[in-house]
């Protein structure tokens, strides 16, 4: 995590003062400016006005996105950070403008995702009066970031920027809070920009492994005959794909991964097992079943991975790396546990695993995993009349594969069939919201993964559910010329929500059909594509916002579709008319084992 730590240090490589008094909120934005923030996505409102009527003084240094909702401010930040690594930051007001913000604040922690999270507050000596738009934010938001503060004092200021910056990119990233009164932020003073961070008991110094933990992992690999490396986010935000490769190569050990780490290992790669977990491949859950050796990294064991924990890797000996010591052992028990970071560990084992290593021979293990993603592949019905929306995301994958395309998506069944049907490659090029699950999440991430890497392809593969929840960022994309693609596969249902309804309820429908229900032909074509009549138009909704858009629902015409989105220069939306009675398969029940698995 080296540049990471670069570039949380680099704020000290500025003047130390300025030769003039400037306001809290000056202050603020040329710290973060000196921090090496040059994107924010701001929302004002009465108590964080004079932030951005200072970020006015820095147009060219900075560039301030209006979204249209704070919530989608905080996901556009989010994705900039998943896109690069990078601090996102984000700005609203207080009281409402921050309780918007609180769903991508939490989105942020459980994925660990390096966010500043900035909010106007209510005057210092109005705080606890229960003024207009206060909420005590810092409060509501204590158990949902990383770190936080509210700042009474303008000359802690430079420090609590530095502070908040550093504590969000180093370690396990995370959100932090700086939560801003308003008469701070008109206040003024001679700012120190040198001021010193005082963190006590927290360090970005890591536990490195030493070479007797590193010679008891490598001969717990030559001892294995069924052994399995287990891949998360972690693998990810350390940027330790390339030593995970050649790890891999010299090991032959297959990959699984979690959500997060979808895009840790190439998965056309022979070895890649794909994803595990409620959703996860047959091959993916057996292999883990039934392995002897499960080396976890950068994982937490989420319950919708482990499902009955007690049952999960049974007979495997585990070894966990993490850079979070709080996760080891905390839902699994492990025989070896190194609390360090991803890139440390991984780098010192490629490098212990040189010369004289010699791979134990997998290939038994190898005719087994073969058999099962014989037996068990990742399918669909291809004679389908319809566009199945596993058919429109494979397509999509073969004409970005090689674009180096960075794929967002929402929450619910889209996600799903994107994990299974879109072979990432190439780290960072998947961002998506896994722990928390956050509908609406797609679109302001596209857009933020956007702006933080112009020249590249960025497509959010959408539910109509989901894209409708923060729809509003059209708009941000049209006013702010960001050329984001949305590929929507649009089947009038809550289909996730529907799915478990035929599953667990008998098929009750209980408020998950989000067309028009007074429609008396909504629900009786007969042919599983409901309904006849589509609401909304989106193609009309495309229009008011300025994109270009197209809709089709014949198979015939998803390849060129798909191209024409790709070659547009502008915002464009692909409505993708899909049947609605498609399930994501397999599934293992909440709770359940490999003997539980739905496979059809």
């Amino acid at each position: 995590m080296t540049a990471k730590k670069t570039e949380a240090n680099q704020c000290n490589d500025q003047e130390s003062t300025s030769p003039r008094m400037l306001s809290g909120a000056d202050i603020v934005i040329q710290t973060l400016v000196n921090c090496g923030v040059d994107t924010i996505f701001a929302y004002p409102g009465g108590y964080s006005m004079p932030l951005h009527q200072a970020m006015t003084r820095f147009r060219d240094k900075v560039r301030v996105v209006l979204p249209r909702h704070e919530q989608g401010g905080g996901f556009a930040a989010q994705g900039y950070a998943r896109a690069t690594g990078k601090i996102g930051v984000c700005m609203v007001t207080s009281g409402p403008g921050a309780m918007n913000l609180i769903t991508s604040i939490a989105d942020a922690k459980l994925d660990s995702v390096p966010l500043l999270a900035i909010t106007g507050q209510v005057n210092t000596d109005t705080i606890g009066s229960d003024g207009f738009q206060e909420t005590p934010t810092t409060e509501v938001c204590r158990s949902i970031t990383k770190h936080h503060y509210l700042v009474t004092d303008i000359n802690d200021l430079v420090r609590t920027i530095k502070e908040a910056i550093f504590v969000a990119t180093t370690g396990r990233p995370g959100p932090v809070l700086v939560d801003l009164p308003k008469n701070i932020q008109v206040q003024q003073c001679y700012p120190n920009y040198e001021a010193t961070m005082n963190l006590p008991g927290y360090s970005d110094q890591n536990h490195q492994p030493s070479a007797a933990e590193l010679d008891l992992i490598v001969e717990s690999i030559k001892r294995s005959r069924r052994p399995v490396l287990f891949v998360g986010g972690g693998v990810v935000n350390a940027d330790a794909s390339d030593y995970l490769r050649r790890i891999v190569e010299k090991t032959h050990i297959p990959v699984t991964t979690s959500m997060t780490g979808l895009s840790a290992f190439d998965r056309n790669d022979y070895r890649s097992l794909g994803m595990i977990g409620m959703h996860g491949t047959v091959c993916a859950n057996r292999a883990v079943a039934e392995c002897d050796l499960l080396l976890a990294l950068g994982v937490r064991f989420s319950d919708r991975v482990t499902g009955k924990v007690s049952e999960f890797a049974k007979s495997a000996r585990i070894i966990q790396i993490d850079v979070d010591p709080s996760e080891i052992n905390k839902v699994k028990k492990t025989q070896v546990a190194i609390a360090c970071d991803l890139a440390d560990a991984l780098g010192a084992l490629d490098a212990a695993l040189d010369d004289h290593f010699e791979p134990s021979n997998l290939d038994s293990w190898y005719e087994k995993i073969d058999q099962w993603k014989k037996e068990y592949p990742v399918s669909y019905d291809e004679n389908s009349p319809y566009i199945l929306p596993e058919h429109a995301i494979t397509e999509l994958w073969k004409a970005t594969k090689d674009l180096n395309a960075i794929i967002t998506t929402g929450v619910g069944q889209h996600q799903m069939w994107t994990t299974e049907f879109y072979r990432f490659s190439r780290p960072r090029t998947w961002i998506s919201s896994c722990g928390l699950g956050t509908m609406g999440f797609g679109l302001p991430a596209a857009i933020g993964a956007k702006i933080a890497c112009p020249d590249r392809l960025v497509v959010d593969i959408d539910g109509d559910g989901s894209f409708q929840m923060n729809i509003q960022e059209m708009a941000t994309c049209f006013t702010e010329n960001i050329p984001v693609k949305v590929m929507l596969l649009n089947n009038q249902h809550l289909g996730m929500v529907m799915q478990w309804e035929d599953r667990f309820y008998k098929k009750n429908r209980a408020n998950t059909y989000l067309g028009c229900v007074n429609d008396p032909e909504a629900f009786g074509q007969g042919d599983g594509v409901s309904p006849k009549h589509r609401f909304p138009d989106y193609i009309a909704v495309a229009a008011g916002y300025g994109w270009e858009a197209l809709s089709i629902s014949k198979k015939e015409e998803l390849p060129g579709a798909i191209q024409t989105m790709i070659a547009s220069t502008h915002p464009f939306l692909l409505d993708v008319q899909v049947p609605y009675f498609e399930h994501v398969l397999p599934m293992t029940p909440p709770g359940g084992t490999i003997a539980d698995m739905i496979l059809k």
